[in-house]
């Protein structure tokens, strides 16, 4: 084989391997991504049924039941309700008319399933998500904030 030739097939397999790897990194990082919704869009069918996604909003007043580790309660936007069940420790700044972000799935009731349940860290903070869909808003990754 001539140098030219090995030069060559070192090129096309260092190529080969750069794209295989460039393509199992996008497919691990698409894997991974967990989006944001609100009960409104939730109830609309905006949220995928098969995946991982987060809801936020208030914690509806009165909603809140537990049952040893086992924890149900309603999710508001203000709008719409979604109700969650949550089994597991939540978090010590979880409480009714606060707000929070759960993360897990839809079950076929339409109920959603938490793996996780965070609780905002003070009466000032709010993600922005939340923020816009309590307002009625879209919200928009790295958009100004209007005066």
């Amino acid at each position: 084989m001539k140098a030219r030739h090995k030069r060559l097939a070192i090129i096309v397999t260092a190529v080969s391997g750069l794209t295989i790897a460039g393509l199992l990194i996008a497919n691990a990082f698409r894997s991974n991504l967990v989006y944001f919704f609100s009960p409104t869009e939730v109830l609309e069918g905006k949220a995928p049924i098969d995946r991982l996604f987060r809801i936020g909003g208030m914690v509806e007043t009165g909603s809140v039941k537990r049952d040893g580790l086992k924890v149900s309660f309603i999710v508001t936007d203000n709008n719409k309700t979604i109700p969650v069940n949550y089994q597991g420790i939540l978090p010590d700044l979880f409480r009714e008319g606060q707000g929070v972000v759960a993360q897990g799935r839809l079950n076929a009731e339409g109920k959603f399933t938490a793996t996780e349940v965070l609780a905002k860290h003070d009466e000032n903070y709010m993600p922005p998500e939340a923020a816009a869909a309590m307002k009625g808003g879209s919200f928009e990754p790295g958009a100004k904030k209007k005066p």
